[in-house]
Parts: C-alpha cells; sequence; structure tokens
C-alpha cells in the first residue's frame, strides 16, 4: 500500500476494536511541569481562521461541528491510532468492547478512496457471504464509497439488525465487479475457541482480546484437561488484531511463571512508564475481575509443549503474548511476521460523552524489545499454503503513514515499497485468486497441521531422552 492510505481497524458497523490497548490512566489535563504554556499567537490564529469561515463560508456551518473537525484533524496527524470519536461512536466502541455489536462483520481500512477489507470476523454475515481479505469495496448499494471519509462508509454499512445491503467488490483475480448483499445482524464475538484433538493434543484460539476474554480463556483451558493432560498445546494468535491489555498479560500468565515480567511500557505522561507482570494484580487490573480465573488452572500449563501460531493480522496484544512466550523461551512461535504495533493507545472521555483515544506509550517485551513497526518474527516461518504466499494481503504497521518509529532498533521495517523480492512477487501476480477462507484448526488449514507436526516430533524428542535417562 502506498504511503498515503489511510488505515483505521473498524469492526465493521462499530468504530474501533481492532489494534490497540488501553491503560487504565488518568485525563492528562492542565499544564504540568515539562509542558510549555500555551501557544497564544496560533490559538489568535485559529480563532481568526474560525470566525472568517462564519462568516463568509458559502453555508452556514455550526460551531459545534467545526470544534470537531478540529479536534479530529488535530488528533488524526499525530499517528495513525490516534483519533477523535464522538458521541455516537463512543456508544459504539462501548458496545463493542462486551464482544457484541450490530453490523456485517468486516475490519476495514482505507485504500486510495476505496474501502478495503481486512478481514472478515468469523461467524458474521460477511465471513458466511465469502467476502475476502483484500477486497476493495467502490459502492454501498447504489452510492460510490469514493469521497467518503472511512467513518462515513462504515456508518452507511451499519444499520438495523435484518436489514440488508450490497457491497461492490474489486476482487483481485476476478476479471468482474462482484454484487454482494449481506443482511446486517448482531455481531456477537466469540473471543475465545478450543477443541481437544487427535493423540491428546489441544488447540485454542484467541480471536480478540474483550473484557471476558480471560474468564472465557480460563474456562476453555479447564475444560480441555478435563479429559487428562495434554501432550501439546497450539495456541493461535492469527488475526487476532488486539483489545485489552489486561486480557493479553493474563492470557500470556495462563503459560508463564508466576511473577515473571510480561510487558513493560514507556511514555512521557504520569503513569504511562509501567511494568506488568504475571500476577493476579496486573492482569485482573482494570478489568472489573474480581476473582482470579486462572487460580484453579492445572499446573501442566506451566509445562506442556506449545507452539504459538502468528500471522501478518496478529496485533498488538496478541504481539505482547508471542513476545512474551518467546522471550522467556516458554512455546515456539510459528506462522508469518507479525503486524507491528507496539503502541498503546489510551481512551479518554471527553464532556459531551465523547473522548480522543491517544497514543501515549510504546510497550516492550521482557527482554526490552521494541516491536513497534517491526512485529515479531517466529521462531519458525511457515506461509499459509505449501506453495507460499498470503503475506501480500496483510497491511502492517510499517505501512502506515506517520507511524510511529521503532525507538529500539534502526532496522525498523521497511516500508512496502521495500518489502523482500518474494513479497514484491506475491504482490505482483495481481491475476492469481485469493486463497480459499481458512476453516481453523482443519486439515486443511497447513500452519497448523505444521505446528502439530512440530509438537508431535517434540514429543518423540522427549521420549527418547526419557528412555535414554532410563537406560541402565
Amino acid at each position: 500500500m502506498k504511503a498515503n492510505m489511510k488505515k483505521i481497524s473498524v469492526i465493521c458497523a462499530s468504530f474501533i476494536v481492532g489494534v490497540f490497548l488501553t491503560l487504565q490512566m488518568p485525563a492528562f489535563a492542565g499544564k504540568t511541569e515539562n509542558s510549555p504554556g500555551l501557544p497564544l499567537e496560533d490559538l489568535r490564529l485559529f480563532a481568526e481562521v474560525f470566525n472568517t469561515i462564519k462568516q463568509a463560508y458559502v453555508e452556514p456551518v455550526e460551531d459545534k461541528s467545526m470544534i470537531a473537525n478540529a479536534i479530529s484533524g488535530m488528533l488524526s496527524n499525530l499517528d495513525p491510532h490516534s483519533s477523535y470519536i464522538d458521541a455516537e461512536a463512543f456508544k459504539d466502541f462501548q458496545i463493542n468492547t462486551q464482544g457484541e455489536f450490530g453490523g456485517l462483520g468486516i475490519e476495514v481500512g482505507m485504500e486510495e478512496g476505496l474501502v478495503r477489507v481486512i478481514s472478515p470476523i468469523e461467524d458474521s454475515p460477511a465471513y458466511r457471504a465469502g467476502i475476502k481479505a483484500g477486497d476493495l469495496i467502490f459502492k454501498l448499494d447504489d452510492e460510490p464509497v469514493k469521497g467518503l471519509t472511512l467513518t462515513d462508509a462504515v456508518k452507511k454499512m451499519r444499520g438495523k439488525p435484518n436489514t440488508k445491503i450490497r457491497l461492490s467488490i474489486l476482487r483481485r483475480g476476478e476479471s468482474k465487479p462482484l454484487e454482494i448483499t449481506l443482511t446486517r445482524e448482531i455481531i456477537k464475538v466469540q473471543s475465545v475457541k478450543s477443541k481437544r484433538l487427535e493423540s491428546d493434543y489441544g488447540w485454542i484460539r484467541i480471536t480478540q482480546f474483550q473484557e471476558n476474554t480471560l474468564n472465557l480463556l480460563a474456562k476453555h483451558l479447564a475444560d480441555l484437561y478435563k479429559e487428562g493432560e495434554l501432550k501439546g498445546l497450539v495456541l493461535d494468535l492469527r488475526n487476532d488484531p488486539g483489545g485489552f491489555l489486561h486480557g493479553a498479560i493474563g492470557a500470556s500468565a495462563a503459560f508463564l511463571p508466576a511473577g515473571v515480567k510480561v510487558v513493560s511500557t514507556s511514555g512521557r505522561a504520569p503513569d504511562s512508564s509501567q511494568e506488568f507482570r504475571a500476577t493476579p494484580n496486573d492482569y485482573m487490573r482494570g478489568s472489573g475481575i474480581t476473582v482470579d480465573p486462572l487460580r484453579n488452572l492445572p499446573a501442566a500449563l506451566k509445562t506442556v509443549p506449545m507452539v504459538v501460531l502468528v500471522n501478518g493480522g496478529s496485533a498488538s496484544g496478541s504481539e505482547i503474548v508471542a513476545g512474551a512466550l518467546q522471550d522467556h523461551k516458554r512455546a515456539v512461535i510459528m506462522g508469518t511476521q507479525t503486524f507491528g504495533k507496539g503502541s498503546v493507545q489510551t481512551v479518554l472521555p471527553l464532556p459531551g460523552n465523547a473522548a480522543i483515544k491517544l497514543t501515549t506509550a510504546r510497550y516492550y517485551t521482557p527482554n526490552g524489545r521494541s516491536i513497534q513497526a517491526k512485529g515479531i518474527e517466529p521462531d519458525i516461518v511457515v506461509e499459509e499454503t505449501p506453495e507460499g504466499g498470503g503475506r501480500a494481503l496483510y497491511l502492517r504497521e510499517a505501512d502506515l503513514s506517520r507511524h510511529l518509529v521503532n525507538d529500539r532498533d534502526s532496522s525498523d521495517t521497511p516500508a512496502r515499497e521495500q518489502r523482500t523480492e518474494k513479497e514484491q512477487e506475491n504482490r505482483q501476480e495481481s491475476e492469481a485468486p485469493l486463497p480459499p477462507r481458512l476453516e481453523y484448526a482443519s486439515a486443511s488449514d497447513y500452519q497448523f497441521q505444521q505446528a502439530l507436526n512440530l509438537l508431535k516430533g517434540l514429543n518423540v524428542i522427549q521420549g527418547k531422552q526419557q528412555e535414554a535417562l532410563a537406560a541402565p
């Protein structure tokens, strides 16, 4: 994607559930010791422009609208993840964090004035209709998308359940546009899924870190062990865009020794520089949870052989988990390079039921690595199919205009135009059809099958080592 692409993770008919983390931090109002006074001359200039618009613009403009637009522009020009959230969008945001909202079930961004599908949500109308990552939406019903902001486009996709909307789509490999009619419905995101596999292996998937994710994770892990010990566990974080920080800390703590460092943050504002460990105090902080969900989990979870699956859609919270397990050598990270979002956003409510989402810190893995605009490099790289490819579909942090640089690694992930030759070739194969919709943890899920093969191989090696130790 070009540097001028504007990308905001939006879950279809919602404002944002995607790649951000929230810290419990106060509103940073007023002047601090290190902050300069107000720039009076610049404020006079702003007032002059404001007054000129009121008096001379061709049509009347409400004061409230101009102020909101000014705030929005001020935030959106900082970095890709800071933004103004109006009252309607803030209400949607609060609903979305609980995992239930109305809409189509698509995570979208903006590319060259069109709406690009980042990922359809599992079991949503968009997913069932065959919407694919990489699809470009150029018309909503009979209205062209060109000229709309992403927020405007999302509002048009939003609507009452059981109402229909027609999407006109450009898809790579298709010679003609596609017309797909979807019926809006209440989207209930199942943030944790699991199943026990053949020969006593387990698979658990976190789709995003919501308010109730930690409780659900604990329940699923306990259920996996009801039938006995596991020989190995696959933790699937592919296409997990992140969410709440306490959920990511708790997910890490479920598999790590008590008290070890999970993640740290560093920023300029008070309380933005913190360290979080695998303790109930840290993963229950700000979550509303009163009883430790992990307290009765089997002790074997701390030692069971693990593979963590990641890809270019794994961002923020899922990168925290993968980075923590990798640094502590607790699991093998498998898949492809992750998104690379190593910044923390704080949602600060404003008067009038609005809010701002402000980037306030960077976060670091236990070994002090910043993954901002870099991502987690897997221990074992496995593409989505045996033939390779798939990575070209993923937009990454380094592709976003005005992204924060990696402050601890000068080899910051290059922009899309400077990626490896292999990825360039993948993008240039415009006639190649997109891969079929993935059914996670199935026989056709190549990355999952490779993770399972690795776990089985580890068990064989461990078994032989134990036999050798027991031999006279």
